[in-house]
């Protein structure tokens, strides 16, 4: 059984969200705060957490920062107060693959978990499927396995990052809208902010720097969007 853990220390929200999801299925794990949370996940990571950011003892954050050192492929969904951006901002730079602002509708944060589950089973799949490799000069992209290599070296990218990734790189050297960037992370949300996108752009180059530090694909076009630039033939 698919293991949750919701983090919240609301517990009428807790206990509704976990009840929900238990009755889709999925085993789920309820914690009232971070540190509660975190030391349960030193003795076994669940395979996708729900995270409240204001929280006594630890909040979400320091508790997504502690998630994403251990792992960069378990998903992470925030839930935050609508007056929130700065947080919700500094949490997808940390390395959340989404959000939903507070109330928001059990509906629609279950069918986000099922395509963040969805994304995350295409990453464990065989090498034997079928979908193509894209390759763009010293960038490969497995849109099958979520796997990314860039001049030999994996680079380890949120699901979230990923869609991001692939939508500049099939289409190098074309601007890609923020808006576009939006339909491709969050298909569910038509109400991502500009921020939101610009802190995903933000990680995914930190990422890439952090394995070569004179990476520059990533082109922004001031008031319209990003660019992914191949390199010049016969270098970077």
């Amino acid at each position: 059984m698919t293991a949750i853990a919701v983090v919240d220390d609301e517990a009428n929200i807790r206990e509704t969200v976990a009840f929900a999801l238990r009755r889709e299925g999925y085993d789920v794990r309820a914690y009232a705060d971070g540190v509660e949370a975190w030391t349960a996940f030193e003795s076994a990571m669940p395979e996708l957490v729900i995270i409240d950011i204001l929280m006594p003892r630890m909040d979400g954050l320091e508790l997504c920062r502690k998630i994403r050192a251990a792992s960069e492929t378990v998903p992470i969904i925030f839930l935050t107060s609508r007056d929130e951006e700065l947080d919700r901002v500094l949490g997808l730079e940390l390395g959340a693959d989404d959000y939903l602002g507070k109330p928001f509708s059990m509906r629609e944060l279950i069918a986000r978990v099922r395509v963040l589950f969805r994304r995350a089973a295409r990453r464990a799949k065989s090498a034997g499927d079928d979908d193509t490799v894209v390759s763009v000069g010293s960038l490969d992209l497995d849109p099958q396995r979520f796997l990314v290599r860039w001049k030999g070296h994996s680079i380890e990218l949120t699901v979230t990052e990923f869609m991001m990734l692939l939508a500049l790189v099939r289409h190098p050297g074309h601007v890609k809208t923020r808006q576009q960037l939006t339909r491709e992370g969050y298909p569910h949300d038509n109400y991502v902010s500009q921020r939101t996108i610009d802190s995903h752009v933000k990680r995914i180059r930190k990422k890439f720097e952090a394995v070569d530090p004179q990476f520059d694909r990533i082109d922004t076009v001031y008031g319209m969007g990003y660019r992914y630039q191949p390199e010049a033939a016969g270098g970077s």
